[in-house]
């Protein structure tokens, strides 16, 4: 293999990543423009951005990786999950939540919509949230890390430090520079190489393997149903499925995704919006799983265990292409971790300048203080997810999943309820994120029957209930949370 050739590619990218960012930090003196962009953003940018963020380094290792070393059962429903949850948080969430953050004092960050949507004066329910963006965003941000250090110590058998830190290093230089524009400007550059990275290789690997027919017939062999996705042969049965399409309702609390429902230019961009990300999120899931799937035999006498078998797409790319086109689209790879570290970094700093700093330790904090103290929270968020990351064994797809849960069964509940009920309290809904995040921790440790339930199912049950309920017995309800609502409700779009 050719690294010198891979190298430089590498070296292009994220020289132009870096660029981005320089570029954009001119157009960045606020912080709105560093949180939101000014609300300025168009239909493709968005959805590319909001996809390329979401999927993180898990689509193009985790999910490959789950496929190659179970066949379809797990990958495909997770997929299906994923994809549904996609299309309704556009169609349910984007326009409306655009349109509702706007009208509440025009909030920046989530935590800062639900102190204005609840008209909380203490900031109790701002500082919850942040709590909890920091505790999970921690844990999403490392699994990017690990995806990036995987990546560099496969191709450049580079030791796991070395390669973890320079992935750091690439991440912080164009987030701290350019805040959001930075971030959805390369993560519309890094959507669309994640996109063809995956789809090239996929179809590559079916015409090496003799065509679509040779192909399936060669991976069935496997046996057990490799391809099947109602095969029960491995133990794989309702809960499983259950928790696999569970994996959808994480959409609705994703706070890196549901930013860009608020950045986007105008509400009849989101259907543009929608319909752009959907195209790109199917595709690129069915070109994910035959990845993984094909890759089982393509990459034969090879064998993969454990989570080596994260790395499924990184051996078949340099496999298949000479060095200077593998680095190309190895840079896929390290954009698909990029995208969503760099637009997690910039939502936890945004929560705590804005929803702590700003709330709780210096209100009068000027424009120009928000955005430093911004900076040294990414830095900061960044190194405790070094330490996270620190272990070469982590598997990126464990570490997605506990923080989607942590988010899906916190904030998801409450922002559709915010949107859609107009009963609902500010008490209602801190006990709701509160209950949310105890179950999801506690389900996590337990096993065992129901406990093998993914936990962001009981998790999100547990938040909605309890909010409801709250909300429903909660005397002296303030009348301006109602007011809010029915004042939301008869602006049009």
């Amino acid at each position: 293999m050719d690294t010198v050739s891979i190298l430089i590619a590498f070296g292009l990218y994220l020289g132009f990543m870096v660029y981005l960012g320089w570029r954009y930090s001119k157009k960045t003196t606020t912080s709105s423009d560093f949180f939101l962009g000014g609300r300025q953003v168009g239909p493709w940018m968005t959805a590319l951005s909001a996809e390329a963020s979401d999927m993180s380094g898990w689509l193009l290792m985790g999910l490959p990786g789950v496929a190659y070393l179970g066949g379809m059962t797990d990958a495909f429903w997770t997929a299906i999950g994923l994809i549904l949850g996609t299309y309704f948080n556009w169609l349910l969430v984007a326009k409306r939540l655009r349109k509702f953050s706007i009208h509440c004092n025009d909030s920046i960050t989530i935590p800062e919509y639900f102190t204005n949507r609840f008209k909380d004066e203490s900031h109790i329910l701002s500082a919850v949230a942040v709590i909890i963006i920091l505790v999970f965003f921690t844990v999403y941000t490392a699994s990017g890390f690990v995806a990036v250090a995987k990546l560099f110590n496969s191709v450049f058998h580079l030791p796991y430090m070395i390669a973890l830190v320079l992935g750091i290093v690439a991440i912080l230089a164009y987030t701290l520079l350019g805040g959001y524009l930075a971030v959805c400007a390369t993560d519309f550059v890094q959507g669309t190489l994640m996109f063809f990275a995956l789809v090239i290789t996929g179809i590559v690997m079916i015409i090496s393997l003799g065509g679509p027919v040779q192909a399936i017939e060669a991976v069935n062999k496997l046996g057990n149903g490799y391809l099947n996705p109602f095969a029960s042969g491995n133990g794989y049965g309702a809960k499983a499925i259950i928790s696999a399409l569970a994996w959808g309702l994480g959409y609705f609390g994703m706070p890196h995704i549901l930013v860009r429902f608020m950045g986007i230019r105008s509400n009849q961009d989101v259907k543009i919006s929608r319909r752009i990300a959907m195209v790109w999120v199917v595709i690129a899931f069915i070109a994910a799983l035959l990845v993984g799937a094909f890759g089982r035999i393509y990459l034969l006498p090879m064998i993969l265990e454990g989570s080596a078998s994260e790395t499924v797409l990184i051996h078949s790319l340099v496999k298949i292409f000479p060095a200077f086109i593998a680095g190309i689209f190895l840079c896929g790879i390290m954009a698909a971790a990029m995208s969503t570290a760099d637009s997690q970094l910039l939502v936890a700093s945004s929560a705590f300048s804005r929803d702590i700093f700003k709330a709780f330790i210096k209100k009068d904090a000027s424009e120009k203080l928000l955005l430093l103290v911004s900076r040294f929270c990414v830095a900061g968020v960044a190194v405790i997810a070094f330490f996270f990351a620190l272990d070469p064994n982590s598997s990126v797809f464990s570490l997605v999943s506990y923080a989607w849960a942590g988010f899906g069964a916190t904030f998801g509940p409450i922002i559709l309820l915010s949107l859609f009920w107009r009963r609902i309290t500010r008490n209602g809904a801190l006990s709701g994120l509160i209950a949310g995040f105890i179950t999801v921790v506690v389900w996590k440790v337990l096993s065992g029957g129901i406990f093998d339930i993914y936990e962001i199912l009981p998790g999100f049950i547990v938040c909605l209930v309890i909010t409801v309920i709250v909300s429903l017995l909660g005397k002296n309800k303030n009348p301006e949370v109602e007011a809010i609502y029915d004042e939301f409700i008869t602006i049009k779009d």
